[in-house]
């Protein structure tokens, strides 16, 4: 069974309720259609109830709930609870009024009042326009240091990783992490790996050197981002600093990394900064035609998801189960 059925079947057996604030877009409602066809989730659409009908067309999006911020009965009541939560960070009961007419902005609330389990947006909207009201109001879960993100990589005839599944992290969020802020993306991103792709996650930390074949600070930051996560997570399987092939090929791991407990075997690709982990993930999504799942985002209080503005119909759909699920183990 694919990644994708595996997820669906999963969000299937506890139906969860995905807000959806993207309602302009046709790729956003058919994706909704999908998941409502399919009995993945319950959908909230955001927008103006007309609107939303004449763009769906002949799509089916009868059984989705659709809200309009502006004519909503919740309306008092969120801004309300907006205007508490922020208060103490400058926010006004006006100010309070007016974010709510932003889509993004409701929807996270519907999260946070608990009418909503989780909101998947991006596909029109910048991942900070997307993930800075989740970082505002929902804030990080409990224990955790730092919000990041990952992508599931699904690269077809592929006998790496996980016959060809992957968790690629951090590609979406985390600029230029510290060594300690890279120790946990990593152990984050082999928690993301067990939950949603499950097994054993084998995490190999990227650089461009191989066990010391290069030194400097930035190879330097990545040993020391292992040594922090081997200190913190001493049963975890991980090691590095890795080159790609190295972490990939069993016969370049032998070689580059003799003795790794990972080289060969990684299922789980940390890259050192935004940059490297950003042009990765979409040169193989392009090249490689893989499917890209994501950016998931891992350790916000409740789910909140955000999309490529390149994405499709079918990644929504796919991030919307993987939210769902995420909302269940929430």
């Amino acid at each position: 069974m694919k990644f994708l059925e595996q997820i669906s079947e999963r969000a299937k057996k506890d139906i969860k309720t995905i807000v959806l604030p993207e309602s302009s877009d046709i790729r956003t409602i058919k994706a909704a259609a999908t998941v409502l066809e399919k009995g993945i989730a319950r959908i909230v659409l955001v927008g103006k109830e007309a609107e939303i009908k004449k763009l769906a067309g002949d799509l089916d999006i009868s059984k989705a709930k659709i809200v309009d911020p502006e004519t909503s009965p919740d309306f008092d009541r969120y801004a309300d609870a907006l205007y508490e939560l922020r208060k103490a960070k400058g926010m006004t009961p006006e100010k309070a009024r007016e974010l709510l007419k932003d889509e993004t902005y409701w929807g996270v609330m519907m999260v946070k009042m608990g009418d909503a389990d989780g909101m998947v947006s991006g596909a029109i909207h910048s991942t900070a326009d997307t993930l800075r009201p989740a970082l505002q109001i929902l804030k990080t879960a409990p224990g955790t240091k730092l919000v990041s993100s990952f992508f599931v990589m699904i690269v077809p005839d592929c006998e790496y990783g996980n016959n060809g599944t992957f968790v690629f992290s951090d590609c979406g969020l985390v600029e230029n992490p510290s060594a300690d802020e890279l120790s946990e993306i990593a152990l984050a991103s082999a928690k993301s790996y067990e939950n949603l792709v499950g097994g054993e996650p084998k995490v190999a930390m990227l650089s461009y050197s191989s066990y010391g074949s290069a030194k400097s600070d930035l190879t330097q930051k990545v040993v020391e981002a292992v040594r922090l996560a081997k200190e913190k997570a001493p049963d975890l399987l991980i090691d590095g600093e890795l080159q790609a092939d190295a972490a990939l090929v069993p016969s370049v791991g032998e070689v580059k990394a003799k003795g790794s407990p990972v080289a060969g075997k990684a299922n789980v690709l940390i890259f050192p900064d935004l940059n490297c982990g950003n042009i990765s993930y979409k040169l193989v999504q392009r090249l490689a035609k893989a499917e890209a799942y994501g950016p998931i985002t891992q350790g916000i209080a409740k789910p909140v998801n955000d999309l490529s503005r390149g994405c499709s119909a079918e990644d929504i759909v796919g991030v919307i189960a993987i939210t769902a699920v995420q909302a269940q183990r929430s």
